[in-house]
Parts: structure tokens; C-alpha cells; sequence
């Protein structure tokens, strides 16, 4: 829960684009990992030890809250690593540690440093929340419980008052948006089955995302199914019903995405930030939720769906092997100088035709994700429509660029 008492709003963020765009966005908290003790080691850049200061100012800057995902299965010779990790991240000041592992509870804890219980553990009810209170601040309970069942357990929270090491009550996070697995809690082995490649160690191959044919071996009979993607769920969005997650009594609401790109992270925290102050402010309605949900299908997305959260027993499955969102990025160029007097970006095209009207997106470490509508352009330093390949081009910005940030034109997909 936020200082204003308002649910927390936490962003995911695999590079610090994505870190950037989170922040700029409204997020009250950030979850990343760090190399391959995390669960989307193979799925990102992932930040190294040595980041970990900046990400720690940069979060500080926004007073942001700042928690690193250490959230794998841990073998013996991993633990020396994870000693350390763990030694920066508290000399850095990063607010919190999520863990599944009880070795890596121990040792935050041996540290004094804050500790969150991963979805990884599979929280499901009262007396597991007890036992974890004596180590953890924070639990991320199961995404396969309902609303019902997570209002269930905030109650008792409250009523029996179960609290954590800082002598607060414990808090609820919940997962709120974005990639659903398969398997319960994610504790799948369909990966290290087909290609020795663990997803419980980060390294998930995506196996359900793929087309497969069902055949009875007895006969030959290829089985029909409805859905050629029949273990590929679709993507969790509680947009449509915020106002029932917020009363269920949860404090944290967590966007997944550590591995898909910064322009996702800023559309989806900006939407649900938006949904979120419109809920406290009492301006909720079902009008603006068609308006937000139209944006969040601009990025990257399998199709929504309300999880199990309402109640329902069955996923449902996604009916394409990648994304259905209605716009996509298209490659233009890079970022060469920036004029901070006038606020003025010059960019080299080296790709795609930029013209006045296009709606563009600029990324960058330091960048985040920013997008904006050209209204004016000037090409070899003199005004124009149009922008092709190998033209150097300057544009007014309402926001500072840096060399080598990245230039696209969202297009319709």
C-alpha cells in the first residue's frame, strides 16, 4: 500500500528502458532480475550487480520502491552468488528481495533485508501466510485463486492481525496484467523435458506457445480441437474489473512483463495508473474501461482474459502463436544530438520514411519509452513533409533525447 493508501502499482522492467518507462509512467514499485537467478533469465537483457546503484537512485529519484526478483531454483553452487547479490542489493539500497527458495529467505533475512514471497511458492491460504509472516513483509498468493478466496484471506489477515518482521500486517500482492503459464504457479518442466532447458531456472522455451497435433496412437485419429493453441492461455487483464481487485483488501497489484519491450511497459503502467487514481476518485465507469482496454490491444498482447479471479474453473486459450495487438513498431533510425535550449532531437533515418501526422516512439536507457505525434519536421535543415533514409532529421520534443536512442513509427498491425 502506497503512502496515499492507494493499492501499489508495480512494474516489471528487464533493461532500463523498460525500468525508465515504468518510472515515468507512474509505477509505485519495480521488480527486476539480475542475470540468471531469476525467472526470466533467457527471456531479456537482465540487468547485472554492477546496475544495481543506478536502479536503486533512479528509483529513489521517483521514490519508487525498488525489489529484486530472486525467485529460481537455488543448487549448492549457486549460493556463494547469491550471497553476494544479495550483500549489493542491500548496500544499494534496493527496498526488497522476492524469494522462493528458502536458503535465499534465510540469508535476506540474515542481512536484514526485506523479503517477498514469490507466486513460485503457491500461497494459497491463511495458515501458510502465518508461517511465511515470520520471515516475509509481502506474499504474492496464487494466480489460480479467486477474488473470493484473496478477500478471504485479507480479512483474516486483518482479523488476526498476522503480521511480518517490520510489525506491519502482512500485505497481498496479486498478479494484475500480462503472460499467464500453463502450468500452476509456472512450475512447469514441458521446457526441460524437450530441451534440457529448465523453466523454473529461468530458461523457459515457450513449448506452449507453439501449434501442435493431437493423435490417438491407437487408431491414427488426428483429435480436433477448437484451438490449435490448446496450452498457450491468454493474456490476464483486470482492467474491467479493478474495482473488485482493489476491494478484495489486496496492497500490491503486480504487471507482468519483465521480457517484452519498454513501449509495453509504458502503455500498460500508464493505463492501469490511470484506472487506478480513476477507482479512488470515484470516476470509475465501464466507458473508460472500453477506452483503456482499446489501448492496452495497441501492445504487444495473446488476446484478454479475466484469469481465475471470477471464478471459473477453465483458461482460456489464445488462438495465435504471437501477439494480437492492433499496432506494431517499425524500425526508422537513431538518435545523433539533442539541443536542449530549443528541445530539439536530431535523428539519422536509416530505415522507414517518417512524415508529418506519424506517431512515433523514441526509446533509450535513459530515454524509457516516449511516444508523440509529428507536427513538424525539418530535413537537412530545411522544413519538410517527409523524412526518407539517409536524411538527417530535427524534431521538436517534448522530451530530451540522448545518442543512439532509437527512433519507430507505430504503424497499424
Amino acid at each position: 500500500m502506497t503512502s496515499n493508501n492507494k493499492i501499489e502499482l508495480m512494474a516489471p522492467a528487464g533493461n532500463f528502458e523498460s525500468l525508465q518507462a515504468g518510472l515515468d509512467n507512474g509505477a509505485d514499485s519495480i521488480y527486476f532480475g539480475v542475470e540468471q537467478l531469476n525467472m526470466r533469465a533467457r527471456a531479456t537483457v537482465n540487468f547485472t550487480m554492477d546496475d544495481l546503484p543506478e536502479i536503486a537512485k533512479r528509483c529513489e529519484t521517483k521514490n519508487v520502491r525498488s525489489y529484486l526478483t530472486l525467485n529460481t531454483i537455488i543448487y549448492d553452487h549457486d549460493l556463494s552468488v547469491v550471497k553476494t547479490l544479495l550483500n549489493k542489493a542491500k548496500e544499494a539500497n534496493i527496498t526488497a528481495v522476492i524469494a522462493s527458495d528458502q536458503a535465499v529467505i534465510a540469508m535476506a533475512r540474515g542481512i536484514g533485508m526485506e523479503v517477498h514471497i514469490s507466486t513460485q511458492l503457491n500461497v494459497t491460504n491463511i495458515e501458510t501466510i502465518k508461517f511465511y509472516s515470520l520471515f516475509a513483509d509481502t506474499m504474492v498468493l496464487s494466480r489460480e485463486l479467486s477474488l473470493r478466496q484473496v478477500k478471504s484471506i485479507t480479512a483474516q489477515i486483518e482479523k488476526e492481525q498476522i503480521k511480518g518482521p517490520n510489525g506491519n500486517l502482512v500485505e497481498i500482492e496479486i498478479f494484475g496484467h500480462g503472460a499467464l503459464c500453463m502450468a500452476v504457479s509456472g512450475k512447469c518442466y514441458l521446457s526441460l523435458h524437450s530441451n534440457n532447458s529448465s523453466a523454473n531456472r529461468g530458461a523457459c522455451k515457450q513449448n506452449c506457445r507453439k501449434k501442435y497435433t493431437v493423435i490417438d496412437q491407437e487408431t491414427g485419429f488426428e483429435i480436433e480441437v477448437d484451438n490449435e493453441y490448446l496450452m498457450s492461455p491468454k493474456d490476464l487483464c483486470t482492467l474491467d474489473f479493478l474495482d473488485q481487485v482493489i476491494d478484495s483488501g489486496i496492497q500490491v497489484l503486480k504487471i507482468e512483463g519483465r521480457g517484452r519491450a519498454p513501449e509495453y511497459v509504458a502503455t500498460v503502467i500508464k493505463t492501469y495508473r490511470e484506472a487506478i487514481d480513476s477507482y479512488y476518485e470515484g470516476s470509475f465507469s465501464k466507458e473508460k474501461v472500453v477506452d483503456w482496454i482499446e489501448e492496452l490491444n495497441t501492445v504487444y498482447n495473446r488476446g484478454f482474459w479475466s484469469g481465475y479471479y471470477l471464478g471459473q474453473e477453465l483458461g482460456e486459450w489464445s488462438d495465435v502463436s504471437g501477439s494480437m495487438a492492433t499496432q506494431k513498431k517499425v524500425y526508422v533510425g537513431k538518435g545523433t544530438h539533442y539541443f536542449p535550449k530549443a528541445n530539439i532531437g536530431q535523428f539519422k533515418i536509416e530505415a522507414y520514411d517518417i512524415k508529418i501526422g506519424d506517431k512515433i516512439l523514441v526509446t533509450g536507457p535513459s530515454t524509457g519509452a516516449q511516444e508523440m505525434i509529428i507536427d513538424e519536421m525539418f530535413v537537412n535543415d530545411v522544413t519538410a513533409d517527409k523524412a526518407t533514409k539517409g536524411d538527417d532529421c530535427t524534431l521538436k520534443l517534448p522530451f530530451r533525447i540522448r545518442m543512439s536512442d532509437k527512433l519507430y513509427k507505430i504503424v497499424e498491425a
